[in-house]
C-alpha cells in the first residue's frame, strides 16, 4: 500500500476588529416569482362598444331583409319582395353597421 501524504494546513492570519464567521452556503436557493406582465389589449372600451353597435346593425339588416314567402303561390306579388324595407332601408342599415365596425377597427384607443 502507498503512504497518504500529509499536507500541511497554512496558519490563519489573525485579525483582531472581524470574528470569524462560517459561511453557509444553500444549495437549493428559491427562485425569484415570475411575474406576469399586466395583459395588454388591443382595442378599447369605446372599440368594443362600437363593435357590438355595428354588429347589431348587421343582424338587424339582415333580419328586415328576410321574408318575402307568397302567400299563394299562384300569384305574384311584387309589392312582397320589392319593398321599401327590403330594396332601401335593410342595406342601408347594414352599410351603416360595416362602416362602424371599420371605425371600431381603426380607431385608436
Amino acid at each position: 500500500m502507498a503512504k497518504k501524504k500529509k499536507y500541511k494546513v497554512p496558519p490563519q492570519k489573525a485579525s483582531s476588529s472581524v470574528p470569524k464567521v462560517a459561511k453557509v452556503v444553500q444549495k437549493n436557493k428559491p427562485k425569484a416569482a415570475v411575474v406576469a406582465p399586466e395583459p395588454t389589449f388591443i382595442f378599447g372600451r369605446i372599440n368594443y362598444i362600437y363593435m357590438l353597435i355595428g354588429a347589431a346593425c348587421l343582424a338587424i339588416g339582415l333580419a328586415l331583409m328576410s321574408g318575402g314567402a307568397m302567400p299563394d303561390p299562384d300569384t305574384w306579388d311584387d309589392s312582397l319582395i320589392y319593398s321599401f324595407r327590403r330594396i332601401t332601408l335593410a342595406p342601408m342599415i347594414m352599410i351603416v353597421g360595416l362602416i362602424l365596425l371599420i371605425i371600431a377597427i381603426f380607431k385608436r384607443k
